[in-house]
């Protein structure tokens, strides 16, 4: 069987191939700096697509307890690689394996630690496994003190609106309104506006009710794909 120490070697040669620069980039774009979000967190400078290639490798072989240290480690790319990994082996498993799967995620949210961790796992494993079940656990998540637990809640919601189904995008969307890190700003506006690309007349009830108290950020992310003069009376408090 494979371990995470496998995985590891893999990306640390990928990174002595990569360019030099890669991984200051990542770490700015990422906000690895003091002070970022992303303060104290490490990259190596791997591109996804690397890590995506070194994830299916490795996806049959590493048992979730393997997987899961490598989701606790320190660097960056370990940890979006062990998510790739997860994602994986949640797609193909059956119902032990995807529960398993779930509770690790949950049970490690301080280590899902940035946007680009959330993004890649929230909407595959979260919401797909809540799609059929009780979804109180998202409410917990949204009134998190963590701005990643936030994140994790709404963008679970991406597997819902896919479904046709947009209550608790919306839910959610009202409760984190006043949040107050602009990572949630985004990832609501983005949720609305995947909400109006199915159903423009249910987007449009919540940010016309909504328009002069949310954060410029996720009016514009909302309305990104509105016609430009719809567009120009949201942003005037208008519409």
């Amino acid at each position: 069987m494979a371990t995470c120490d496998d995985v590891r070697r893999d990306l640390a040669a990928l990174a002595a191939l990569a360019d030099p620069g890669r991984a200051e980039q990542v770490g700015r774009f990422l906000q690895m700096h003091p002070g970022g979000y992303g303060e104290g967190d490490r990259a190596l400078g791997v591109p996804v697509p690397d890590q995506r290639r070194v994830a299916g490798r490795y996806w049959r072989d590493l048992s979730l307890a393997e997987t899961t240290r490598l989701l606790t480690g320190e660097v960056h790319e370990e940890r979006l690689t062990a998510i790739f990994i997860l994602v994986r082996r949640f797609t193909k498993g059956d119902e032990r394996e995807r529960a398993a799967i779930f509770d690790t995620v949950l049970a490690h949210t301080d280590r899902i630690d940035n946007w680009d961790l959330v993004d890649s796992c929230a909407p595959y494993i979260v919401g797909p496994w809540l799609l059929d079940r009780d979804r109180a656990v998202l409410d917990r998540l949204a009134a998190s003190e963590l701005v990643w637990d936030r994140r994790i809640a709404i963008m679970a919601t991406f597997a819902f609106i896919r479904a046709g189904d947009f209550d608790w995008t919306l839910r959610l969307a009202e409760r984190l309104l006043r949040d107050p890190h602009d990572l949630i700003h985004k990832a609501v506006g983005w949720m609305l506006r995947e909400v109006g690309n199915r159903d423009r007349a249910v987007a449009e009830e919540f940010l016309t009710r909504h328009q002069r108290d949310m954060p410029r950020v996720m009016l514009r992310y909302a309305i990104e794909k509105f016609e430009p003069q719809r567009r120009v009376a949201y942003l005037a408090g208008t519409a």
